[in-house]
């Protein structure tokens, strides 16, 4: 059932519910990534060991910061998209958070219980998928983790109401009940919306959603939603139940039999040995007639004496300091500025329940605010620009303030922002909280999040952690903004010396090229009218054309593409391999053979760019192929492929045949990193057909020679 409607009231609860882990595997994960040689299969291995984490890890890799066509649908999928950094930045935050909870009055959660039944569940759904032929087992896993997902977000986000709920029962069957009476919706629902918003498959939402139905009406859903039915029935030893063998046989046939004692038995002992991998308490010995407990169990904090206020302004400041350190270093290590917004995103909603934000930052050139360039924002980001020096309302007052600011502060203007309004309207919220990014050196920009009334209230003892998060991310942008510059800086001046060394190199082969050229005109007066020399000289005349041009190239930013006119391919090739078949081919004793149309139709290129192409495939041809080899060249008119007519040139080699490094250089010029000259070459053949539309393909075999052919468009007949 995709986009299930829940009750406003809970919607709003739920949107930037902080759903808490259990603390013992959140050690255990900040631990693997402080190992250097951690691996993406291992952080998933933990990860998918606890519900809270999971929705977590889903909750950011399906965002909009992190969008795809395709959902990222697997914990190892979603680590893999976040990355290493993302995920221990979103670790540490969980890490923080567990200190903002610790207040009296607020709700203390042991999830041991809980998480113990999850775990079983998802083991138990696993091994029943491998049972009965279910060829997606760790899709199986994944919806029985998940399960129960829904008391997490209701235990997160309704704090001591939904606390009351959970200690009226130890049933959660009965749980059901008090749910529907007292939130008009339940923990099924509420697990099945989170999954429509993770764009999870439907049938794993359906196994969330269906979870408590009767054995009737299990029997008529998909195989996914009756095995983690089947499983969450099994580990909460249900009462009132067919024996689990004949329940077994009758969802998942007559013919499977299996042990589901066995199964479960197992399935326990594998928690059990993560729980002990975790350092989670062993579960206490109970009667067989007592179920155990699988909700999580929920306390009010006792109010305490409150410190003395300089004590506690000391305290908050020595514990801000211990936590949000860790937080600002991992901050540094992310390699470009829309990782590290991204991960100031999921840090603001882990740490302070701000799931809804936006960046506006100042442009270093003109002054400017503008979130004009930062992906995975709404509309009015990318449409704002305010000048500098203009007040705009709770952006620029927080700016130039360089304290937190929001739609609900005592002293407000008395003439409404208009953008404040939109930014409201974009978030489709109540108001707007603004915290300044103030750096080291400079303030950066602003980070803005949707507020409510509830929201201002929660967060107004925040506001100290606000500010310095604010500073912390100023401090990054800061940083990373620098280390920018300063690259851009390197390679203007390392571009710079390389123009000046060009025009050098400019000059200095322009000379010897020019007194060739002129020597070359002396001679041509020489011989006589009907010499077939003559033909060879303007041959090379205009080849000393085409390299004073290259050379000249060397001094231009951009590389010109040169003009595109109509070409006699034979006639050029006929013309080429006059000049340079026997410098390259037959003095080395490579045999030629050569196969030429009449030039029927004429390929749409530039001349000079094709001759380069030749030039160097043929040297590279002649490098590979020893003495007493053959070099075959032919050319074809009229090739059709998808309708387009082409001229093809095909070159056959019998030399050593071409390396895969230089296969890539050839198609994949852009991503070149060969010194040798061969590779360079190919990466220049490369670059130059993209340029000009011509297509090559390389067939290759080591030592049984290489052969290439060029398609280029035929000029098109109006």
């Amino acid at each position: 059932m995709r986009d299930l409607q829940l009750p406003q009231t809970v919607t709003a609860a739920i949107e930037g519910a902080n759903v808490p882990p259990l603390p013992q595997v959140l050690l255990r994960l900040i631990q693997q990534l402080d190992d250097e040689s951690s691996t993406i299969d291992a952080l998933a291995t933990i990860v998918s060991q606890d519900p809270a984490l999971s929705a977590r890890i889903l909750t950011a890799a399906n965002s909009a910061a992190f969008y795809r066509s395709t959902p990222a649908s697997d914990i190892k999928s979603c680590v893999s998209l976040l990355g290493t950094r993302m995920v221990r930045s979103m670790a540490t935050c969980l890490a923080v958070k567990r200190l903002f909870d610790t207040d009296p009055g607020t709700v203390a959660v042991d999830l041991t219980d809980f998480w113990r039944h999850s775990l079983l569940v998802a083991e138990t759904s696993r091994a029943m998928a491998a049972a009965t032929g279910y060829p997606h087992p760790g899709e199986a896993y994944l919806a029985g983790l998940l399960h129960d997902v829904g008391q997490l977000v209701l235990t997160s986000s309704l704090g001591e109401q939904y606390a009351w709920l959970l200690s009226q029962t130890g049933d959660e069957d009965k749980l059901i009940e008090l749910e529907r009476a007292s939130l008009s919706t339940d923990h099924c629902e509420v697990g099945t919306w989170l999954a429509d918003q993770w764009r999870l498959d439907s049938g794993l939402a359906d196994a969330l959603l269906f979870h408590h139905a009767s054995a009737e009406e299990i029997a008529t859903a998909s195989n996914l939603p009756r095995l983690v039915w089947f499983a969450d029935a099994l580990a909460r030893g249900v009462s009132g139940l067919a024996p689990f063998e004949e329940l077994a046989a009758t969802l998942f046939g007559t013919d499977s039999g299996f042990d589901t004692g066995r199964i479960l038995a197992r399935a326990l002992d594998h928690v059990q040995v993560i729980a002990t991998a975790m350092g989670v308490a062993a579960r206490p010995e109970a009667d067989d007639a007592t179920p155990q407990r699988t909700l999580p169990n929920v306390t009010i904090l006792a109010p305490a004496t409150a410190p003395h206020e300089a004590d506690r302004a000391l305290a908050e400041r020595i514990r801000d300091m211990a936590v949000m350190h860790p937080l600002q270093q991992d901050l540094f290590e992310l390699a470009s500025e829309t990782e590290l917004l991204n991960a100031l995103r999921e840090s603001a909603r882990i740490l302070f329940e701000l799931p809804r934000m936006g960046f506006l930052l100042i442009d270093r050139d003109s002054g400017e605010l503008t979130g004009g360039d930062i992906a995975g924002q709404a509309a009015i980001f990318r449409q704002t620009r305010i000048p500098r020096g203009t007040d705009a309302g709770l952006a620029t007052r927080a700016i130039a303030e360089r304290e937190v600011r929001s739609s609900f502060d005592d002293a407000r203007p008395s003439r409404e922002s208009l953008l404040d309004r939109q930014l409201a309207r974009a978030f489709g919220s109540e108001g707007v909280l603004a915290v300044p990014m103030v750096g080291k050196r400079r303030t950066v920009g602003v980070m803005l999040f949707a507020l409510g009334h509830t929201d201002q209230m929660r967060l107004k003892r925040r506001t100290p952690w606000l500010l310095n998060f604010g500073r912390i991310g100023g401090v990054c942008v800061e940083a990373w903004q620098d280390a920018t510059a300063c690259r851009k800086q390197a390679e203007d001046e390392a571009s710079a010396a390389f123009r000046r060394q060009a025009r050098r190199i400019v000059h200095e082969a322009g000379n010897p090229l020019g007194i060739i050229k002129s020597y070359l005109r002396i001679l041509d007066q020489k011989l006589p009218e009907n010499s077939d020399v003559r033909h060879e000289i303007d041959v090379l005349r205009d080849e000393i054309d085409r390299v004073a041009g290259i050379v000249r190239r060397m001094n231009e930013v951009p590389t010109p593409t040169g003009t595109t006119t109509s070409v006699a391919v034979n006639a050029l090739v006929r013309e080429l391999l006059a000049l340079y078949g026997a410098p390259l081919f037959g003095d080395k004793g490579i045999a030629v053979t050569s196969r030429f149309g009449d030039d029927a139709e004429h390929a749409a290129c530039d001349p000079d760019s094709l001759k380069q192409i030749l030039v160097n495939l043929w040297k590279n041809a002649a490098e590979a192929t020893p003495r007493g080899g053959r070099f075959d060249i032919s050319v074809l008119d009229g090739v059709v492929q998808n309708g387009r007519r082409y001229v093809e040139i095909r070159m056959e080699d019998t030399g050593a045949g071409m390396p895969e490094e230089a296969i890539r250089n050839l198609s994949f010029p852009d991503q070149a990193h060969s010194s040798a000259d061969r590779g360079h070459g190919l990466s220049i053949v490369g670059s130059i057909a993209a340029r000009i539309g011509c297509r090559i393909t390389c067939r290759s075999k080591a030592g049984a020679g290489t052969t290439l052919s060029l398609l280029l468009p035929c000029v098109q007949v109006s």
